[in-house]
């Protein structure tokens, strides 16, 4: 069974792969949400939201009740289900930061540091996970002009705290693919854009780390999504691959299979037509040279 700490830290994920093994569980007994709701007591809308892991938090007496109507009877099987659950059940590191993030963001981070792989599109600023401390303050502070300087310094702290997936002893894949535009719309002057560069080229040399630059002389693509996303893949078969696209109110959540397919295909033939990991650090080196 799948632990927090297994995922560094994800107990929103974990509700999620919780929720999948009670609903095929559910299914294999052959009940109904009405039927596993009466059995145990609670309405038929909380067992699809146990299994939707929509639930702040599974209650560990209903889950017990719950294996047990589902015909599970080895104790040792049911402990460590019920391990995992309070597992799920505890806060992820961001939840201190929860007066500075909006609402889909603890789902957002949840997923991020539970994925095994991760692609990414930058079309308006460097994707997050690759951003240095100076740009990304720079950087909320020209899109929250009006936020508390306290704020803004806590909002950079959940950017730092999150880059350390990167540093993990098996960290997940990460594939990102830049527009040129990026790096040409200067955020904090000069001297901060040719740190960050120097931080793309550092980082891109990680052998888990492709970082790809989209040159403005490729042209339109047809394939290029109309807005910053991100691709989440798992190791646990329970877990979706999930996308997040950024929007002007917060990122969206994508995750029916057949959006999720065609965020897929986009962002593989982004990644074919970009340059190269090679190709690309020669690009960042000529445009830091022009800053």
């Amino acid at each position: 069974m799948t632990t927090e700490t297994d995922w560094g830290g994800a107990p929103r994920a974990l509700r999620m792969i919780l929720g999948r093994r009670l609903a095929e569980l559910r299914i294999r007994a052959g009940l109904g949400y009405a039927e596993a709701a009466t059995a145990i007591g609670v309405s038929h809308s909380t067992i699809r939201r146990m299994e939707a892991a929509t639930v702040a938090r599974l209650r560990l007496a209903d889950a017990e009740k719950l294996l047990q109507v589902y015909g599970m009877t080895d104790r040792r099987e049911i402990d460590a289900f019920l391990r995992s659950v309070r597992e799920a059940n505890k806060r992820g590191w961001w939840h201190g930061y929860r007066d500075v993030m909006p609402d889909w963001c603890a789902a957002y981070l949840s997923l991020e540091q539970a994925a095994d792989h991760i692609v990414g599109y930058g079309n308006q600023c460097v994707p997050g996970l690759l951003q240095t401390e100076r740009y990304a303050r720079a950087l909320l502070r020209a899109t929250h002009p009006h936020a508390p300087a306290e704020a803004v310094e806590r909002r950079v702290a959940v950017h730092m705290r999150r880059q350390r997936l990167l540093a993990r002893t098996e960290p997940p894949r990460v594939r990102v693919v830049m527009d040129e535009t990026v790096l040409r719309r200067t955020v904090g002057g000069p001297a901060v854009m040719r740190a960050q560069i120097d931080h793309l080229v550092e980082i891109g040399r990680l052998p888990h780390v492709t970082v790809q630059l989209m040159p403005f002389a490729h042209g339109p693509h047809p394939a290029t999504p109309a807005a910053a996303c991100h691709l989440f893949r798992f190791r646990a078969r329970e877990l979706p691959d999930t996308v997040f696209v950024d929007g002007l109110l917060g990122a969206a959540h994508v995750d029916k299979p057949e959006h999720v397919d065609s965020y897929r295909q986009a962002l593989d033939r982004l990644a074919a037509q970009a340059a190269p990991a090679a190709r690309t650090e020669t690009l960042l080196g000529a445009i830091r040279g022009e800053l």
